[in-house]
């Protein structure tokens, strides 16, 4: 039986169709969240170790703009905050530049609510490194170029020392070490042992 047919035969019943979608034994939805989860807690690590000021999950209400920060960040001898997004997988692309670039012009207002006094702002969208990934940038390489200039090594140059005078919009694609660390146990692990 095809979708199409069970969401027919749902509608008749008045009845609502879920489906579910799981990967070796879990709903991608919440592998998605974890690695979302992941990823800022890498972030909010660096950030703060070099000397930041960080704040998770900041939701804002400024003159009817709603939303919500996954890192508002600040960098208080540079006076810089810092919108940081963060995607475990490439979504929509213009929706996801329009809700950054909107977040980011009301960051200096928002991060003044936290008692944060900066006088410029940045973005920063990091995403969880993979060949899906990168391929996805890849075939949409002039919005990444116009939108995220800087890149992964420029991106870890300036978060440790900010610089006074260039707007950034960064993009760093972030490794996945859970990922990395089961390749390397599968290499390992592999094979007949040697005596």
């Amino acid at each position: 039986m095809t979708l199409a047919a069970v969401d027919t035969v749902a509608r008749a019943l008045s009845a609502r169709l879920e489906v579910v979608l799981s990967w070796q034994g879990e709903g991608l939805d919440r592998l998605l969240d974890a690695d979302h989860s992941r990823i800022v807690e890498v972030v909010a690590r660096e950030l703060r170790s070099l000397d930041w000021e960080v704040a998770i999950e900041v939701s804002f209400n400024v003159r009817g703009e709603r939303g919500s920060i996954d890192i508002l960040a600040f960098h208080p001898i540079a006076r810089v905050v810092l919108v940081v997004e963060v995607k475990s997988v490439i979504p929509d692309l213009q929706a996801m530049v329009f809700a950054l670039d909107r977040k980011e012009r009301l960051a200096i207002e928002i991060a003044r609510t936290r008692g944060w006094a900066g006088d410029r702002s940045g973005r920063l969208l990091v995403v969880a490194d993979g060949r899906t990934t990168r391929r996805r940038v890849a075939e949409h390489a002039t919005l990444f170029d116009v939108a995220f200039p800087i890149r992964s090594v420029e991106v870890k140059h300036w978060i440790a020392s900010p610089s006074a005078t260039d707007h950034f919009s960064g993009l760093w694609f972030l490794a996945n070490d859970r990922r990395a660390s089961a390749r390397q146990r599968v290499r390992v692990d592999a094979g007949p042992s040697r005596a």
